[in-house]
């Protein structure tokens, strides 16, 4: 019955809460103490001190009883202040593939003269990460969550607690940040790379299959052909227009497209383009994507790479 109202009572407080963009510093506003199963049960023990020391008219169980109750008001200020003035900056996650688990990575900051001893983070029900904050200084604590779909992955609400210094009560807050972690599609399927074609970065027809960097001599000019390749000292002597070749682009490139995959559910399909991007990159091809509406153009790369898994996971957002 206590777990369903406390879960109760944090769904009150974090539909109250929204997204933030900015570092959150936690206020006292923000700050919320009960008492563990330890602190009940301290509690149960101190009710019991207190009817033996009237039974008994007993002044030492009086002051003894006394003396545990400040202890525990006094863990519950510390507890409380322990969180006071902490800063928690938005977590940073690195893009995963579906299936796997994203590491966001959230900064604490104590801007205090005293350090910060048992601050954990909590997502969900899962385990709690422990650090200790340094006195003006700073901390970071990275969770694992699960990324189930491609998309922006956003971690929810990220609970900050302590239980210190006695365990008896718990002092939290809870934080929830706009910035997400991007999910790329999950790498599967079963078909072959398409065939590649003869790469081709010069904008003439005639010069399909010829490079940009290893000079290869030069054939005659063509309708098209780029100005920048014109041999224009051979054309000041009064002979015909010579274009300078050359062969280091002789390196296949391929298209991965989207059309060429027969199956109607979009997942599937960008799930066997995703394994062709990385089939593709690891081979040091030259490939471009194709998709409805898109098109990227050959390239190859880490950067190449990337854009072509972003595109892939962002395909149909419309965020």
């Amino acid at each position: 019955m206590l777990e369903g109202l406390r879960r109760r009572f944090e769904f009150w407080i974090v539909s109250r809460q929204r997204p933030a963009r900015e570092p959150v510093p936690l206020t006292r506003r923000r700050i919320y103490i009960l008492p563990t199963r330890y602190g009940y049960a301290f509690a149960a023990l101190l009710f019991l001190l207190f009817l033996w020391a009237i039974n008994y008219s007993n002044s030492m169980g009086f002051a003894f009883t006394f003396l545990l109750a400040a202890v525990a008001l006094n863990s519950m200020w510390r507890a409380h202040d322990n969180l006071l003035g902490l800063i928690i900056h938005p977590g940073v996650a690195e893009p995963v593939f579906a299936g796997q688990e994203a590491r966001f990575t959230f900064r604490l900051d104590n801007p205090d003269l005293m350090p910060r001893y048992g601050i954990a983070l909590q997502w969900r029900d899962r385990p709690l990460h422990y650090i200790d904050v340094p006195a003006q200084g700073s901390a970071t604590v990275t969770l694992t969550i699960p990324a189930q779909r491609r998309g922006w992955l956003q971690p929810g609400p990220i609970r900050v607690l302590t239980r210190f210094p006695l365990g008896l009560l718990q002092a939290w807050s809870w934080v929830i940040f706009e910035r997400n972690g991007l999910v790329y599609p999950r790498p599967r399927g079963r078909r072959p790379l398409p065939a590649s074609l003869p790469g081709g970065t010069g904008s003439g027809a005639g010069e399909q299959g010829l490079g940009s960097e290893d000079y290869a001599g030069f054939r005659p000019y063509a309708p098209g052909d780029s100005p920048r390749r014109i041999a224009w000292k051979a054309a000041t002597h009064g002979g015909p227009l010579l274009v300078k070749r050359f062969t280091d682009q002789a390196r296949p490139e391929l298209w991965l497209d989207w059309r060429l995959l027969g199956i109607d559910n979009v997942e599937p399909r960008l799930e066997q383009l995703c394994q062709w991007v990385l089939q593709a990159e690891s081979a040091g091809l030259q490939y471009g994507l194709w998709l409805p509406g898109l098109k990227i153009s050959p390239a190859a790369g880490a950067g190449h790479r990337r854009r072509c898994l972003e595109t892939l996971a962002l395909f149909g957002s419309t965020a």
